[in-house]
């Protein structure tokens, strides 16, 4: 019988191959192409007038074989109409608000964004005459009340950048929908391994598949995959901005999605282990992780996920700077990094940035990216380090 694991694992082998792969390579080759030759005018003009849509062969910055068995195999994977692969995870959150957006507009955003998301919304949207206010992300089907004559677009993340409080999704997605607003959702942490936004009411879904998707720290690329209402506008705007990743980004990225559900898996039971170790030591006061019970949204991520990603923060007890900075310097095994989702553990200060709902919390906020190394190994490094803050 086929599960949706398993049918999940079959998709990620089987798909973004091509349709002959008899004699061929397993893996598509890096495919490098800018101009593309037409034997007539004729046929360039044909090209030409159905350059927006998937799989034609135009220019190169519309898409090559390659970038769209790519774009179709994130599209399968989510449950979207179509798939814009784009030059990293800011891009595909840039160009999906400003296809949507113009001056006199009003954009809602959750709180708990990523920061560079709230830094192109204060300071790029704002200043081209883009209203922007922030709304509570647990306010669920309550987000109705902060719709305006001139709300366009509502911008969440499920869970929420660095503090993870996971969202009431199809609640906040019909409000919008009844109102005519489109909706964005970041869905980068759980990944259509874990979660297909979706299917539970969103217009458009966007991923910085430099995380989980590529794996390996090594792949800049973004995708944004939307319902067919929303998607040619999708396309266009990217294209409009000339956005397109390079052709070993898309070949990464390939690579990377064929071994994401074991990583994922892998990236699951490892979180767990260490953020419940964590969660007995005596300088940790709380663990920010969806799968926790006392996680704002627990009851909604057990709803609409199916697993947990290995990224999640601990609020330890308040210290100084220099003894935050001694803990994170004597770590052997967690290196800092603003990035996550590849292969190697990582550790990052976080500090909330709210606009409507205060952080209150007291104690300073870690963020963990937990990797494929031996979780013992990880554990004992987390001990000795712990230490410095006794």
């Amino acid at each position: 019988m086929t599960t949706g694991k398993s049918k999940l694992s079959n998709q990620l082998v089987q798909l973004g191959r091509g349709e002959d792969m008899s004699g061929r390579s397993v893996n598509l080759p890096i495919h490098i192409s800018s101009t593309m030759l037409f034997d007539t005018l004729s046929a360039f003009e044909e090209a030409r007038d159905a350059r927006y849509q998937h799989g034609t062969l135009y220019y190169g910055r519309y898409g090559n074989p390659a970038s769209f068995e790519l774009e179709k195999m994130m599209a399968t994977l989510e449950g979207g109409y179509g798939c814009i692969a784009v030059s990293s995870g800011l891009a595909a959150v840039t160009i999906a608000l400003t296809g949507f957006l113009e001056a006199g507009d009003h954009l809602l955003v959750a709180d708990n964004v990523y920061e560079p998301t709230r830094s192109f919304c204060n300071n790029v949207l704002a200043r081209y005459g883009v209203e922007v206010t922030y709304f509570d992300p647990n306010i669920g089907a309550g987000v109705a009340a902060e719709f305006r004559k001139n709300t366009k677009a509502l911008m969440f993340e499920a869970p929420g950048s660095g503090t993870f409080e996971v969202p009431d999704i199809p609640a906040i997605t019909s409000a919008a929908t009844a109102n005519g607003i489109v909706s964005v959702l970041d869905g980068t942490w759980a990944t259509p391994a874990f979660c297909q936004p979706l299917k539970l009411g969103v217009d458009v879904v966007v991923h910085s598949g430099s995380k989980y998707i590529g794996g390996h720290a090594d792949c800049m690329i973004g995708f944004i995959v939307a319902n067919e209402a929303q998607y040619l506008t999708m396309r266009k705007s990217a294209i409009a901005f000339g956005e397109k990743p390079g052709a070993q980004e898309v070949f990464l990225a390939l690579r990377g999605l064929r071994t994401l559900a074991v990583r994922m898996s892998a990236a699951e039971q490892a979180g767990l282990t260490i953020a419940r170790w964590l969660e007995r030591q005596p300088a940790v006061l709380k663990i920010l992780h969806p799968a926790f019970p006392d996680c704002p949204g627990n009851d909604y991520w057990q709803r609409d996920f199916s697993g947990a990603a290995g990224l999640f923060s601990v609020i330890i007890k308040p210290c100084s700077d220099a003894n935050l900075q001694t803990f994170i310097d004597s770590l052997q095994m967690f290196h800092v990094g603003v990035s996550w989702g590849g292969f190697e553990s990582l550790v990052l200060p976080v500090s909330p940035n709210r606009t409507v709902t205060p952080w209150t919390h007291e104690g300073r906020v870690v963020r963990f990216n937990i990797g494929l190394e031996n979780t013992d190994s990880l554990i004992e490094d987390l001990s000795q380090a712990l230490s410095h803050l006794d």
